[in-house]
């Protein structure tokens, strides 16, 4: 490891290497996912990172800002919550700033105009303006609205991190300039919303192929009562190290730079992927933007994992090879995210069966019938459990009677 390790609060340094590692511990009472709160924990550390640090590749820049969505069912996960534990951390950090959380592209413009600073860099021969936010959105569709094609604009371009001004002329006719605008962005949402609201054109490319989908349907574990568990002194010690040591992270400034075995083992995967070609779960084409930023997604988490460890501003093999396993884990996550987006009617009717097939496991066609016949015809309930059997998801035999048919959930064919 290079550099020195990461400090946790002025009582008990040292105590922690991974700041990522020690707020999913911190968070060990909750009933989040823990892809919910590792996550929330690299947004956490991107905002207090901000546009300060870099991996330069002369015609563009890596910058370490993210746009995560964490995606689960309502009620489930407490995705709103969890994002809320991180944020509040971030809230204490010296020179960071939010953006709203729901309103039009035009308030992010104007919050982007009031959060320019000009801050000296190392290595930087002249002081650099930018303006820097991070937004936290509970709720995607009161923050964004997929219909609207200026802020998905907006939104595609604030990704970059780039080192231009921005320049947005209005219908009234102004002209607003932003000096390199670099956002940060966590939201929670649903499946559902996401049907609803998101189009096939915004999948494959553009703005979806720069957002990290993080799914989560289960709790991590249940906890009727966390206060009774939260009880000693420790674990406001380790809040306290934390916020501490986000400070420092904070404090951070200048170019990252790869050491030579992050460098030689970084070239030969770029190549090992673009000679693999596409991943076979990720084959129907809705992925290829993602795939083609993918290199891109890594290097930024890179900078947010050598951040957690280290004060220095080298990013190792390790770095790298964990930021590729931390995104290559979402990426079959990532099919039951757009799974009824932009698909048929007939599609998603045949997904109401086979999930009710799933959850039941064995049920007779009689009874599944009696669950669907408010919903469906009888013609596409036919064709959607026809559609199941073909695709091999179910079995069918007769009842012991052979007055009706048992339908068995097997699961797909390999």
């Amino acid at each position: 490891m290079n550099g020195p390790p990461r400090a946790f609060g002025e009582k008990n340094p040292g105590k922690f290497k991974s700041w990522i590692e020690a707020y999913i511990h911190h968070q060990r009472y909750t009933e989040s996912p823990k892809q919910f709160h590792f996550w929330t924990a690299v947004s956490t550390i991107c905002g207090a990172l901000r546009r300060k640090v870099w991996i330069d590749q002369r015609q563009f820049q890596w910058t370490p800002n993210m746009y995560i969505l964490l995606v689960g069912p309502p009620g489930v996960a407490a995705k709103s919550t969890t994002m809320r534990t991180g944020i509040s951390m971030l809230e204490a950090v010296e020179g960071v700033q939010f953006g709203p959380s729901s309103g039009t592209w035009q308030a992010v413009l104007q919050t982007f105009q009031a959060a320019q600073q000009t801050l000296e860099l190392p290595g930087v021969a002249e002081p650099q303006s930018m303006s820097c936010l991070t937004i936290a959105a509970g709720e995607l569709g009161t923050f964004f609205r997929p219909d609207d094609k200026e802020f998905v604009d907006l939104l595609t371009a604030m990704w970059d991190g780039q080192r231009e001004n921005f320049i947005r002329r209005t219908m009234s006719g102004g002209e607003v300039k932003i000096a390199s605008p670099w956002l940060n962005l966590i939201a929670c949402t649903t499946p559902s919303w996401l049907e609803d609201n998101f189009r096939e054109v915004l999948i494959g490319g553009g703005l979806t192929s720069r957002i990290v989908f993080v799914y989560g349907d289960k709790k991590e574990q249940y906890i009727a009562y966390p206060s009774q568990m939260i009880t000693d002194d420790g674990y406001k010690n380790e809040k306290l190290g934390l916020q501490y040591d986000l400070q420092t992270i904070g404090a951070l400034a200048g170019e990252y730079k790869l050491d030579a075995d992050a460098m030689d083992w970084g070239s030969e995967w770029y190549v090992r992927m673009q000679k693999a070609g596409v991943p076979q779960h990720l084959a129907s084409g809705r992925f290829d933007g993602y795939l083609m930023r993918k290199q891109t997604h890594v290097h930024k988490l890179a900078m947010v994992f050598a951040a957690a460890r280290r004060n220095d501003l080298i990013i190792t093999k390790i770095d790298l090879q964990e930021a590729v396993k931390a995104i290559e884990d979402l990426e079959p996550n990532m099919i039951q995210v757009f799974g009824s987006v932009g698909v048929s009617q007939s599609a998603k009717q045949n997904s109401t069966v086979l999930t009710l097939l799933k959850n039941h496991r064995t049920i007779t066609n009689t009874q599944l019938w009696r669950l669907c016949y408010k919903t469906l015809s009888m013609k596409d309930y036919k064709d959607a459990l026809e559609a199941a059997h073909a695709a091999g998801y179910i079995t069918k035999t007769p009842t012991a009677d052979g007055k009706d048919v048992e339908l068995r959930y097997s699961g797909a064919k390999k």
